[in-house]
């Protein structure tokens, strides 16, 4: 079979099960905060672009690119992971590019054809000129921009990070595949289903001839479940063992642990900075890891290949990509007085009431000036400020107050006007 018709049979494969990957969950309308753009570029391998930017964005933002598994939509699965929950709590941008069913009838990204994983054309430069209308219309770092994604998304990621190396700083591949192990769909299922083991030489390369970059290389984590039956487990070692090679470091791990119950390996630099992380979810098939239940900061929902593990991927890679370390909460205004009539009176309540209001509101028979009169308070105390504003500590030192060059009110006076005008005092 030659290549073409191998990208043809995959693009309208009907069902098959390492492909859909994600049946019935995504595919729904669901609530979502985010927003299409229809204008980036030339676009070649035609997808769409949806993006959200939190009210609260942080100065010169980090941007997240999130890619959705097979049978899935990009609302459906930041519904599932949690993406702009997380946005919106730490004040980062997010872009999620979505596939489309004119280019793959499962909707997965084609990362095994040949004409979408190389620099420069089809689904790649396409994800490329999202990230650039992004950071052009958001102002985000460049020095910020990270990638991750979920099986046919998380080999996407691969793809992303082999060929725009110096655009991301990091990246995060959960149930995926190493760059460059397949260019048809006799090699991409064998990768799925097998994942036969290479030489970490041989992998690197497919990374490093990708691009003409020499770094330095994006750092990465990688997550996989022990029991996922649709994408081997054996291929988070390849991934892990790809990067190693790239960044130049030994196959095995600096330091080995838990993390909310599951295995995490760890690989750092020579300046302690961590490079590559790997976590084996235990005892879990096929999907993005969850921690919902129990969890005071729930991020996400369960569905079809979104599970609860005990654990947030989303969390812990947005915390690898360093976003998590200053919450961003809405700015609270300062509260000013309202504005109020400069006629006004005030009254023994401290509500304000103007003189029209005051003759207007008068018993039948009372005058207006008597009304009015009726309306003037005995003068109170000013409060203390500093007690308002600091109750537990007030200056050791007072001024003391100065004389107020305001005269008081002579109450008898303003009494017998009133009297006098209601006709009962001559």
């Amino acid at each position: 079979m030659s290549l073409s018709k191998n990208v043809e049979f995959l693009r309208h494969l009907p069902k098959l099960s390492a492909f859909n990957g994600l049946p019935g969950y995504g595919r729904t309308v669901v609530d979502s905060p985010l927003v299409e753009t229809n204008e980036f570029g030339s676009n070649p391998g035609a997808l769409r672009m949806f993006s959200f930017v939190p009210e609260h964005l942080s100065p010169a933002p980090a941007l997240v690119v999130v890619l959705h598994g097979c049978g899935q939509t990009a609302a459906g699965y930041d519904r599932g992971a949690g993406w702009s929950t997380l946005a919106e709590r730490y004040g980062f941008a997010l872009l999620m590019p979505e596939q489309q069913a004119s280019n793959n009838a499962n909707t997965c990204f084609n990362w095994f054809n040949p004409e979408d994983i190389a620099r420069g054309g089809g689904e790649a430069l396409s994800i490329r000129q999202m990230i650039a209308r992004m950071v052009r219309d958001h102002k985000v770092d460049a020095r910020r921009i990270y990638v991750t994604g979920l099986s046919a998304g998380g080999a996407m990621t691969s793809v992303m990070l082999a060929t725009y190396p110096e655009l991301f700083a990091g990246g995060a591949v959960i149930a995926g595949l190493p760059y460059g192990i397949a260019s048809n769909v006799r090699e991409a299922l064998n990768g799925m289903m097998q994942s036969p083991s290479r030489p970490a030489s041989e992998l690197g390369d497919f990374v490093r001839n990708a691009s003409t970059h020499k770094g330095p290389w994006p750092k990465l984590s990688v997550w996989h479940g022990s029991a996922d039956r649709t994408v081997n487990p054996a291929n988070a070692d390849e991934i892990v063992k790809q990067w190693l090679d790239v960044h130049r470091l030994p196959l095995a791990p600096m330091s080995s642990g838990e993390v909310d119950g599951h295995p995490r390996d760890v690989w750092w630099n020579a300046d302690g900075e961590t490079i590559v992380e790997s976590y084996t979810i235990t005892d879990m098939a096929h999907g993005t890891p969850l921690g919902i239940n129990g969890s005071d900061e729930p991020y996400g929902a369960e569905g079809a290949f979104l599970i609860e593990a005990g654990i947030s991927s989303s969390y812990h890679i947005a915390n690898f990509f360093g976003l998590t370390e200053r919450i961003y909460e809405p700015k609270t205004e300062p509260k000013t007085e309202p504005k109020t009539d400069p006629k006004a009176e005030q009254t023994k309540t401290g509500q304000t009431i103007a003189p029209k209001a005051a003759a207007k509101a008068a018993p039948t028979g009372v005058s207006r000036d008597r009304a009015i009169a009726m309306t003037v308070p005995v003068p109170a105390p000013e409060p203390d400020l500093a007690n308002i504003l600091w109750p537990q500590a007030k200056p050791a030192h007072h001024a003391k107050p100065r004389a107020s060059s305001r005269r008081g009110i002579d109450v008898g006076a303003v009494i017998t006007r009133a009297l006098t005008a209601a006709g009962l005092m001559k």
